[in-house]
């Protein structure tokens, strides 16, 4: 257990957790489903997915469980879980000085409820809020449904967000950034008719367009995703697919209409611009963070490393909404 006692961000055996649990530590879990149904009641959250950022690089397991221990000083953690009807008071519940952690299950009507209508909530973005979408192995989707586990009594849960809502020391401040590699590229302009996980319709340039035909024409990447400018912010829509069928283009995070949208400069080599990246800012100690799979799979980021950055790759980040193709991370400072 030595390896287990010291590291606040690991990939653990299923025994190692379950020693932190009886300990009473406050752990942010994510690992196989098989695995997490067998942990004892605790003071826990979890997601499952089977890919991780750890120590020696990208990794894809059955077998292990990525443990972020929260600080043992903080003045304490509370968890709670919402449906779809009771989501719009995630933000309002978050302590005054803390952070909430959220988890939800991918393609889920929490996910889908949140993604969505997250930035019309009271107190939205008022107060930190971190997270990340559970998923599956990629041979499992459509087969095997994401999950979150509420660790009080190890429920298991298929449409719901479970989160665990953090209260700091009046001196400790909780401050999330968040690395997107990806910019605006000098392409058309693009704006969506509707707010939405698809799109038929599109608007290029103030030109009325089927978006799938005008992918097809343009003969876009659709690894690049679409970014908006949120006033210098850079939000990523990545793209699920297209179906020519319908002609209607499907996305792994919501369009919205009344936003601009330019289609993303390519990214060279992920793991050298993230390091530079890195080196830009000072990030203090990092309490929790996550990666993208599409990170994951578009920058093969198997067996790489992303610096001190470590815990699961996701079905989609959370930093205040719902992000796609970043890594988001939390910092606890202290201002004495």
């Amino acid at each position: 257990m030595t390896d287990a006692t010291l590291s606040t961000q690991a990939l653990l055996s299923l025994e190692d957790v379950k020693t932190l649990i009886a300990a009473g530590h406050r752990l942010l879990l994510a690992g196989d489903e098989h695995l997490l149904a067998q942990l004892p009641p605790g003071a826990w959250i979890a997601g499952t997915i089977p890919y991780f950022m750890a120590a020696s690089g990208g990794t894809f397991s059955h077998e292990g469980i990525f443990v972020t221990e929260l600080p043992a000083d903080i003045v304490g953690a509370e968890i709670k879980t919402y449906d779809p009807a009771t989501l719009a008071s995630l933000y309002q519940d978050i302590p005054d000085n803390g952070f909430g952690v959220v988890i939800l299950p991918a393609s889920s009507p929490a996910h889908l409820e949140f993604a969505v209508h997250a930035p019309e909530y009271d107190g939205f973005a008022m107060r930190p809020l971190i997270g990340w979408i559970s998923g599956v192995d990629l041979a499992d989707l459509g087969k095997v449904a994401p999950k979150v586990f509420d660790g009080r009594t190890g429920a298991c849960l298929e449409n719901a967000a479970v989160v665990m809502h953090v209260r700091l020391h009046e001196h400790q401040v909780a401050e999330i950034g968040i690395i997107n590699l990806f910019g605006q590229g000098p392409g058309d302009v693009l704006e969506f008719p509707e707010t939405g996980f698809s799109a038929g319709d599109v608007l290029v340039n103030g030109e009325r367009r089927n978006f799938a035909a005008y992918i097809k024409e343009r003969k876009l990447n659709l690894q690049l995703p679409l970014v908006a400018d949120y006033a210098g912010a850079m939000i990523n829509i990545s793209f699920q697919g297209v179906d020519e069928a319908s002609g209607r283009v499907n996305f792994y995070a919501p369009v919205f209409s009344g936003v601009t949208y330019r289609q993303a400069q390519p990214v060279v080599d992920y793991v050298a611009d993230f390091n530079q990246a890195l080196a830009t800012a000072d990030h203090g100690v990092v309490t929790f963070s996550c990666n993208c799979i599409l990170n994951y799979l578009f920058s093969k980021l198997e067996g790489k490393q992303t610096g001190r950055f470590t815990g699961p790759i996701t079905f989609g980040e959370v930093a205040y909404q719902l992000l796609n193709q970043t890594m988001v991370f939390l910092t606890i400072t202290s201002t004495n």
